[in-house]
């Protein structure tokens, strides 16, 4: 009798806190009431006409216009470095000297065997004269007349290789006299004065790198390939060079290489472009950004791109009316970049939009401008060169 009640208490226990359970989620689960008349805080921003830029970006590599490996084309020791590690220096601008006595003294012999020959050829001359007029008189023979003429030919033949003999000498010690191939920035000093070099070693001396002008080799998809040839056709395309971060514009070229082949492993094709470099902004291995400018949207209708959502049906974004309520309206977006999104259908320029707060808001709802908050970082403007994460090109 005891375990039935206490199984009955058990029970009534249990369906009473069920019910009370049930009750206390429902009220809790209930939307707090609002009233109607509250306005939403937001952040407010104008609708602009601006001329925006259509680029596509690629992943580049800095290369020098030039470089050549300074090396020996003579063996002997290095009396001097005429320059600094890291140096400009000019076409012409003395860099090494190796010993030039030995190349010296071997131009001093060519020309001494040079006068020698020279001198011998006055007396085989003068010789054959007189053997042409002996021949015809009797008193020579003709063989003793034809080894004379072959002889002032032998010496003639010497003094030709003696000639041949100085000009080597003196390209010998032309060569001792190392000096810059071209206007250019000095790299490590690979050899020491003092050391013995050989032009057989190969033994390179300095690197010298031309930095103005410079390339940029880069790659895009292969879809931009179309868009590319036909803009370039008109006038050379620009090219700017961001750092790695795409912040900040290091400098800005021109196109001057489309590369007559798709790479047919990743999709894209390869393009270089050429820059001034005037103040040695880029420099040869660095890798950097590369923004394409394929086009030029004139008075293109845009909007901070936080003020843009996308819903289930596309984009959209909410209109300030005059009487501070909000309209959501269907937005077309050709776009993003460097913080703006491209409206090309839903706005017009000058209309009052919400850029921050949307998440609170409804068709029809009361709003209440406020001042954006501070940012946690400075964020670049589009003028110094800021991209966003998102960047679409069209026509």
């Amino acid at each position: 009798m005891m375990r039935k009640f206490l199984l009955g208490a058990a029970a009534l226990v249990l369906g009473l806190g069920g019910f009370w359970w049930t009750q206390h989620d429902h009220v809790a689960a209930a939307p707090m009431p609002t009233s109607s008349g509250a306005a939403v805080p937001v952040v407010a921003g104008f609708s602009v006409a601006r001329n925006m830029p259509l680029y596509v970006v690629g992943l580049g590599t800095v290369q020098a216009y030039n470089s050549v490996t300074v090396r020996s084309r003579v063996d002997g020791q290095i009396m001097k470095a005429f320059f600094t590690e890291g140096q400009e220096v000019k076409e012409g601008d003395p860099l090494f000297q190796v010993d030039p006595r030995a190349f010296q003294a071997a131009l001093d012999q060519a020309n001494a065997a040079k006068e020698k020959d020279e001198a011998q050829l006055v007396s085989a001359k003068a010789d054959l004269q007189r053997f042409s007029r002996l021949l015809n008189s009797g008193y020579q023979t003709q063989q003793s007349y034809d080894s004379q003429k072959a002889l002032v030919g032998q010496i003639q033949a010497s003094i030709e290789a003696d000639a041949a003999a100085i000009d080597t000498a003196k390209l010998n010690l032309g060569y001792a006299d190392i000096r810059a191939p071209l206007t250019g920035r000095t790299g490590a000093r690979l050899v020491d004065p003092g050391n013995l070099v050989h032009a057989s070693d190969n033994t390179a001396l300095v690197t010298i790198t031309q930095l103005k002008p410079i390339f940029v080799d880069f790659t895009v998809p292969q879809s931009y390939l179309t868009d590319i040839r036909r803009n370039q056709a008109k006038a050379p395309l620009a090219v700017q060079a961001l750092d790695a971060n795409a912040r900040e514009v290091l400098a800005e070229g021109k196109l001057t290489l489309i590369d007559n082949q798709v790479d047919v492993t990743t999709g894209t094709i390869h393009l270089k472009a050429t820059f001034e470099n005037a103040g040695a902004e880029l420099w040869p291995g660095q890798f950097v950004n590369a923004r394409l400018v394929l086009s030029t949207r004139v008075d293109a209708v845009t909007v901070p791109a936080a003020t843009v959502q996308q819903g289930p049906d596309g984009y959209y974004a909410y209109v300030i009316k005059p009487d501070q309520r909000v309209e959501r309206r269907t937005v077309e977006v050709s776009g993003i970049q460097d913080g703006q999104a491209i409206v090309t259908a839903g706005l017009t320029a000058g209309e009052k939009i919400v850029v921050d707060g949307q998440f609170r808001l409804s068709p029809g709802a009361k709003i209440q401008e406020t001042a954006a908050p501070p940012a946690s970082g400075a964020a670049p403007s589009a003028a110094s060169g800021a991209t966003s994460d998102t960047t679409k090109t069209g026509g």
